[in-house]
């Protein structure tokens, strides 16, 4: 990075409320990081599982994807991103992302794009 001025400290986003938790290798938001940094970090947390549920919830399925142990900021804009891939919608519960209808096969793809090691559980 550049100066902004002769003789001073490169610039740099300090804080920003529009874009979340940035990434410190690529400097872009967490949900779109392309240097894997923060990918790398939640591959060494253990197991992401994407599994199916229906109980309580009148026989409809949903996607689940567990174990992802981001922080609550990092959770939300990847369930947006992931949403958004699915075209569907979805919340966040319990730490873990709930997107509505059968997506297991996709998200495990999407998930995998972002350096994020994901395994289909269940049937």
């Amino acid at each position: 990075m550049k100066p902004s001025r002769p003789g001073s400290a490169p610039s740099r986003v300090v804080y920003s409320t529009g874009a979340g938790r940035m990434c410190p290798g690529c400097v872009r938001p967490v949900a779109e990081c392309v240097c894997g940094r923060v990918a790398k970090e939640v591959a060494s947390r253990g197991p992401v599982r994407v599994g199916r549920e229906t109980q309580g919830r009148s026989g409809k399925g949903v996607t689940v994807i567990s174990g992802l142990g981001l922080p609550p900021v990092e959770l939300e804009a990847l369930a947006r991103a992931l949403k958004q891939r699915c075209g569907s919608g979805g919340t966040v519960r319990d730490g873990s992302i709930e997107i509505q209808g059968e997506h297991r096969d996709t998200l495990v793809q999407e998930l995998g794009r972002r350096g994020i090691v994901a395994k289909r559980s269940g049937g």
